[in-house]
């Protein structure tokens, strides 16, 4: 009789421990993404083998980072370009420098954007990337001067698309004659170029394969133009080309500008010029997502002007001449 008993609870047990519901590995509530062009691929970085920037990197623990000017350009303290510059022509040459990088501050997949110069984007990301588009748009419609990308990333089951891009900086349009310049500039033939650059990068992203924005999208980088929005900062007239490449993004997109829209009465400059030109877009699935957006201002990020002997030695700023700006998000989270 007790073999008996004994014999049932054993397999009782044993029945109790097959029924019993298996560790699920807990899903991660919060992502983040980090945006920042890092001024000619941290230039500021080179005298110690970017030690500070990725040590600041790790330290904010993104999952996914966005990067504008992403290649080097110039020896640190000076203009001068490398010695090497030839080399940095050729994408290898980029994705082997992030792929040395990246993994420094924990990621391991890089995706780099279409670019025409020295000026590209490169997303890294501790999750797989699927590359979608490498854009630098087609002569007989515009093109795209920096360059832009589409990837895709998929987070607990969500997919999110990411937009990086980088317009034309000048005030004058591409490729003007020097003597030209000036008078185009006045023209605002920038910020015309700007627009058309916009008007392609959308057309060939969100507005081509999701026009009413139903899914999640992330747009962000360099745009170096500002919005109407904060016209109260900038005091132009209404009809000031410098407001077109904004004024496309609000009216012929379902974008909405993550800063402005979560703290409309509050003014963040992204550059030392007390300007905003370095957005984060995202449609309004994903802006019900996102928890927090700032931008960065803190000792690593603060911007300075190159200096030696009391003598400025660069027009570059150190660590750049841009802040950064961080999305925490989640990509379950219910409207």
């Amino acid at each position: 009789m007790k073999r008996f008993l004994f014999l049932t609870l054993v397999i009782a047990l044993s029945l109790a421990g097959t029924r019993a519901p298996k560790n699920k590995v807990k899903p991660q509530e919060n992502f983040r993404l980090l945006y920042w062009n890092i001024q000619n691929g941290m230039w500021d970085g080179q005298e110690d083998n970017y030690t500070r920037f990725t040590d600041w990197v790790k330290g904010k623990n993104p999952d996914i980072c966005v990067w504008c000017e992403a290649q080097p350009i110039y020896k640190t303290g000076t203009g001068d370009k490398l010695d090497d510059i030839d080399i940095w022509q050729k994408d290898s040459a980029l994705l082997a420098f992030w792929r040395d990088m990246a993994p420094r501050y924990g990621h391991q997949y890089i995706f780099l954007g279409g670019h025409r110069d020295n000026y590209p984007q490169v997303i890294t990301s501790r999750f797989p990337i699927d590359s979608v588009a490498r854009i630098t748009g087609d002569k007989a419609d515009t093109l795209v001067s920096h360059g832009a990308g589409w990837a895709r990333i998929t987070l607990e089951g969500q997919t999110i698309n990411l937009v990086t891009l980088h317009t034309w900086p000048h005030k004058y349009g591409y490729n003007i004659a020097k003597p030209d310049r000036e008078k185009d500039g006045k023209a605002h033939g920038g910020d015309i170029f700007r627009a058309k650059e916009m008007e392609y990068i959308c057309r060939h992203t969100i507005l081509g394969a999701d026009p009413e924005g139903r899914q999640l999208w992330m747009m962000m980088g360099d745009f170096n133009s500002i919005t109407r929005r904060e016209n109260w900062v900038y005091h132009r007239d209404d009809d000031s080309p410098a407001f077109l490449v904004h004024d496309f993004i609000d009216k012929q997109t379902p974008y909405i500008d993550v800063i402005a829209e979560r703290e409309p009465n509050n003014f963040h400059s992204t550059t030392p010029h007390r300007r905003r030109i370095d957005f984060v877009y995202a449609t309004a699935p994903m802006l019900a997502k996102i928890k927090a957006a700032d931008v960065i201002f803190d000792d690593y990020t603060r911007q300075q002007k190159a200096m030696k002997d009391g003598k400025r030695v660069s027009k570059f700023f150190r660590p750049s001449d841009h802040l950064p700006i961080i999305i925490d998000f989640n990509p379950n989270l219910a409207p």
